[in-house]
């Protein structure tokens, strides 16, 4: 039986002196009419985890996004994702069979075909929203989507089939256990391994390129990226036995572990080989602001990067080295009170002479990049678990405060909006003036596998 004394007193409270004020004999009616009813059958708003594809709140969810995010995040954890179900699905709808997301600019749905390097994101975070929801709409999709990848397994053009592949067929074997994604990973990572030099101890990122300046160009390039491919290597080793894979990804590390790092701990984005001796040539940047700057997504690259390369090999090194990247992320007096961070920490600073077209008037306001954001949430959740008690506080901490940001209504698109894509405010290609305070694939997929992260933390 329902409990009825709110309602009694709701009545005795409210609208008793009503009544008694209609029938005291005064000359003027009241003015206030109160119908109250209960059990219209109607469900709950999406915000507390409803999703209906036929009736939007949006300025209700946003309110109650924003109030539950300050006193029970956990919860707004499974409105945001539930949310973005409901995206993805307008994403899909949005899409041709050839076509993957890159991004929605000026009303428009900007794409990529299948040899695109961001092309396993839109797969990976299908997924994720698959293992949140279960809805069967997603897997049918996401069917399709593997399907027409699988022939990049045999792909060595660049050094991005770890994310082409370990984010889609990774995330679906660990799904399904489905063997034939495991045979199609393995084979990916030949194709991966194929692109390692051990002359120069890096697996190369791009084929000859110029630098960014246009003034030379760059043999054997090594991007700070890289490091996120990885995973796939080690995925091989681990299901086939064969240390070959693991032994080129330890190395691999190590060099940009030596190479790419700076005392401080930020980072350069490119470091360009000689290919015959293997001795650096030159270290500057393709996205960066300066040759000497800290780019901020690249420093989220080597955070996640060397925690994941930390978590495979147990090697402290490389743990020493995700936790000073992580500091210097965390504890730059650049990085803004939301901890969104500006696209590069470095942006018009003395001493920081862009390589490139720089016009400080094109955007009076720096532009920020919630992918950076996006990528350090996830890794620090990760590292947390690999760091002292007062340390993991701390990342832990910095990790919700971002995904706090990113959930509110400054960065997270309301639904029905933003051509389906989760996330707002992310920039990928600013020196090349693409894709500046725009959605990104990859802004979302690190978004919702940090959500499901922390949702899997605060279950335990």
């Amino acid at each position: 039986m329902k409990n009825t004394s709110g309602l009694k007193n709701y009545f005795r409270n409210l609208l008793l002196p009503l009544l008694l004020a209609a029938c005291s004999g005064q000359q003027q009616k009241p003015n206030i009419i109160l119908i109250v009813t209960d059990d219209q059958g109607y469900a709950n708003l999406s915000a507390y985890d409803h999703v209906s594809s036929n009736c939007s709140t949006p300025n209700m969810d946003r309110v109650a996004h924003e109030k539950k995010g300050k006193k029970d995040f956990p919860a707004t954890v499974d409105s945001v994702l539930a949310r973005s179900v409901g995206q993805y699905k307008l994403l899909c709808n949005n899409l041709e069979p050839g076509q993957w997301p890159r991004t929605w600019e000026n009303n428009r749905l900007y794409t990529v075909d299948v040899y695109g390097w961001i092309s396993g994101f839109y797969p990976g975070t299908l997924l994720y929203l698959y293992e949140f929801s279960s809805d069967s709409l997603l897997w049918g999709e996401i069917e399709s989507r593997l399907k027409a990848m699988e022939k990049l397994q045999t792909f060595t053009e660049h050094h991005d089939v770890g994310f082409m592949m370990y984010c889609s067929f990774g995330n679906a074997l660990r799904l399904t256990g489905n063997s034939h994604y495991k045979d199609i990973l393995v084979q990916s990572a030949k194709s991966l391994a194929s692109r390692f030099d051990p002359r120069v101890g890096s697996i190369k990122s791009w084929n000859r390129v110029k630098s960014l300046d246009g003034a030379r160009m760059l043999e054997f390039p090594v991007i700070i990226d890289n490091l996120m491919n990885l995973e796939l290597l080690f995925f091989a080793s681990r299901v086939t036995g064969n240390p070959y894979f693991k032994n080129i990804a330890v190395k691999h590390a190590q060099t940009t572990l030596k190479n790419h790092i700076r005392p401080d701990f930020s980072s350069y984005h490119v470091v360009g080989y000689d290919p015959e001796t293997g001795k650096v040539k030159s270290r500057e940047t393709y996205q960066g602001f300066a040759d000497n700057s800290t780019w901020s997504r690249g420093q989220a690259w080597g955070i996640y990067g060397f925690t994941m390369t930390y978590r495979e090999t147990g090697d402290s090194v490389f743990l020493e080295a995700a936790q000073k990247m992580a500091d210097f992320f965390l504890d730059h007096p650049n990085l803004p009170e939301d901890k969104i961070p500006y696209w590069d920490f470095n942006v018009g600073q003395p001493g920081f002479d862009p390589p490139w077209n720089y016009d400080p008037e094109k955007y009076l306001e720096i532009p920020r990049d919630a992918s950076a954001a996006a990528i350090v949430a996830s890794a620090l959740l990760e590292l947390a678990d690999f760091a002292d008690a007062k340390t993991g506080k701390k990342y832990l901490k910095a990790a919700e405060d971002m995904l706090k940001s990113l959930s509110s209504s400054q960065y997270l698109a309301e639904e029905g909006t933003n051509g389906g894509f989760i996330l707002k405010h992310a920039s990928g290609g600013v020196t090349g003036n693409v894709e500046v305070d725009v959605p990104l694939s990859y802004a979302d997929y690190y978004f919702v596998e940090a959500l499901m992260r922390y949702r899997e933390r605060t279950s335990r």
